[in-house]
């Protein structure tokens, strides 16, 4: 095939999966609006009483974690102080301590029962709702009075069993998904900015 041929098969494509990126985000926030609401003030509240987010997650997952510390360690859009978030899929010692030792499953769950405090938000991330090592973190957190949110997609799986806020994305396509918990985490992140230093 030709390199033109290449080009204008790749730009119909590439509208194909904007239009269906961009219709699952409205999708969700029609139908998720008020529990993404929710789930701001939530982590809101908690920072401003001094507690801290807690985020994990696997793969694609495990990167969404890490960036939505970053934007609230660092900053998001306002020049201002860091705001205490953790993603507690960043210490490879920890990580394959856990994992050797007892099992994977586990390496949410003993860093929870380490560094966690009652008044803290856990955000478990699992786009099939289904992740073992994911539910157990939720579940410890909740057990230790921990405010807990579940992000995913498809059905939710198990993770409604472990949350008490479960946020769906209403597609079972893994990377519209994914595509739309970016769009969360970053109006959480800009919603708690403007509350806790002013737009």
């Amino acid at each position: 095939m030709a390199e033109k041929d290449f080009l204008k098969e790749f730009k119909s494509r590439g509208d194909e999966i904007l239009e269906a990126s961009l219709a699952v985000k409205r999708n969700f926030w029609q139908k998720e609006s008020s529990k993404i609401l929710e789930a701001a003030a939530k982590i809101y509240q908690s920072l401003n009483s001094r507690g801290k987010l807690l985020i994990f997650g696997n793969g694609g997952s495990a990167a969404d974690a890490q960036h939505m510390a970053a934007e609230f360690v660092n900053r998001f859009r306002l020049e201002r102080n860091p705001l205490p978030a953790i993603a507690l899929t960043t210490d490879t010692s920890i990580l394959t301590a856990i994992a050797n030792d007892y099992d994977f499953s586990e390496v949410f769950a003993k860093q929870i029962k380490a560094l966690a405090h009652s008044n803290d938000v856990a955000l478990g991330i699992s786009t099939s709702g289904n992740s073992p090592n994911v539910l157990k973190g939720l579940a410890a957190a909740r057990k230790l009075g921990l405010f807990t949110i579940g992000l995913t997609g498809g059905t939710g799986g198990k993770m409604r069993e472990v949350s008490d806020l479960l946020i769906i994305v209403p597609s079972s396509e893994t990377p519209r998904i994914q595509e739309a918990h970016i769009f969360f985490i970053h109006l959480v992140c800009e919603l708690v900015e403007e509350a806790a230093f002013g737009a």
